[in-house]
């Protein structure tokens, strides 16, 4: 692998944390993946 190699993976790698970290947060926050109303949305996310 050469240097290039290694700043690429570095950043992808970051991006996909950030992302897990977004969604961990958000779903602590009650907030939907989607950013919809879970009211009227028919897969039923709301916890039974």
């Amino acid at each position: 692998m050469n240097f290039a190699d290694i700043i690429v993976a570095v950043a992808v790698f970051g991006i996909a944390i950030l992302a897990i970290s977004i969604l961990r947060r958000n779903k602590k926050a009650g907030k939907s993946s989607c950013g919809c109303d879970c009211g009227s949305c028919t897969q039923s996310c709301r916890r039974r």
